[in-house]
């Protein structure tokens, strides 16, 4: 059945209520996966409340019961290149990486329901936000490499900054966070039950006192229980500061946790591009001093996926359109990558830039 808006049912929910501007991403047949049309309401609907005195917040969430959002449209990426629409792709990544900056910099307070799955594109509209809420049945992730690709959407900012070592191991890996992860790592800051969470949105509506979302939160958050990010420091952070991936790989075969032998069988199965500009994307985000710089240098690593390399659509087709799980990566091995890959494609210069 279609996702495609109607009358009856827009591909984004808008309203104003009590003070509160509420929008729903409302394709859940889809899990709500972000195309340009939803970006485009999104951004239109920020910029009118920008300065609209009817409007003192933002609540962002998802139709049904499954998540907020699982990531972009990266079915119809594959169509955009395989049909030589590179400049399509370019423009789709233009309006939502200004969407996820804008979320950042807004000045109202912008809280998302990171409920459920909130993957990728997700990510970017959740974990930029000023609240940023998650609740016990939350799956975060950037899960990129997993299709031969590189975290986008402001998602090496987070990476970059999360505690120790854990922005390389979650970037290259592409590993779900539930809630307590999400808190430690830094892409969410309160847990809400799903029990609570009607209850808080009527807060926010009503809020006779206190009177903001700062305070409001306290009422319903819960401290989650110990993260095993946080309980796998010393290994992933052992492993994870090596230079290259094949010393990463090294160092994760030499461990005695099998949650480190595992974490290097999955990393055999993957992109050896992906997983080495990655690595590189990462730690340059680290020296960059904004939001707005990473998501540039985002843009560029993304343009030169689409562009120039087969993997992005080789991963796709594995994983979502054939779904035989077999990628053929090329080149198959780290051994035959060229060592200056990483180099050449922080090196690559997008046209047209993101920001004008």
């Amino acid at each position: 059945m279609s996702d495609a808006p109607t009358a009856a049912s827009p591909v984004v929910i808008s309203r104003v209520r009590n003070g509160v501007g509420h929008l729903t991403l409302n394709r859940p047949r889809a899990l709500n996966a972000v195309d340009i049309e939803m970006v485009r309401i999104l951004s239109a609907a920020l910029d009118d409340w920008e300065h609209d005195s009817q409007v003192d917040m933002v609540v962002l969430d998802g139709a049904g019961d499954r998540g907020l959002c699982a990531g972009g449209d990266v079915r119809a990426l594959h169509a955009q290149i395989t049909g030589g629409g590179a400049a399509d792709a370019a423009q789709f990544f233009r309006a939502e990486y200004a969407l996820n900056a804008r979320i950042a910099e807004y000045p109202k307070p912008v809280i998302v329901f990171a409920d459920g799955i909130t993957m990728g594109g997700g990510v970017g509209l959740a974990s930029h936000a000023r609240f940023r809420v998650v609740t016990e049945r939350s799956q975060l992730a950037m899960p990129e490499t997993r299709i031969g690709f590189t975290p986008d959407v402001g998602g090496t900012w987070l990476l970059a900054r999360a505690p120790g070592r854990i922005g390389e191991y979650l970037a290259l890996t592409g590993g779900t966070m539930d809630a307590a992860d999400a808190v430690y790592a830094g892409f969410a800051d309160h847990l809400v039950p799903v029990a609570r969470l009607e209850a808080f949105r009527d807060a926010l509506e009503t809020r006779a006192d206190p009177q903001g979302p700062a305070e409001l939160v306290l009422m319903f958050d819960e401290t989650p229980e110990t993260s095993r990010l946080e309980s796998g420091r010393v290994w992933i952070d052992a492993a994870f500061a090596a230079d290259t991936v094949d010393e990463i790989l090294e160092r994760l075969r030499a461990r005695a946790e099998p949650d480190a032998v595992a974490t290097a069988d999955l990393l055999d199965t993957l992109s050896p591009t992906a997983l080495t500009v990655t690595l590189a994307a990462v730690r340059s985000a680290r020296k960059l001093p904004t939001l707005r710089d990473v998501l540039a240098q985002e843009y560029a690593l993304v343009l030169w996926f689409a562009v120039t390399q087969p993997d992005l659509v080789e991963g796709i087709r594995a994983q979502l359109i054939d779904k035989d799980r077999s990628p053929r990566w090329s080149p198959a091995t780290l051994a035959d990558l060229d060592p200056g890959i990483a180099d050449e494609a922080l090196a690559f210069v997008p046209a047209p830039p993101l920001w004008d």
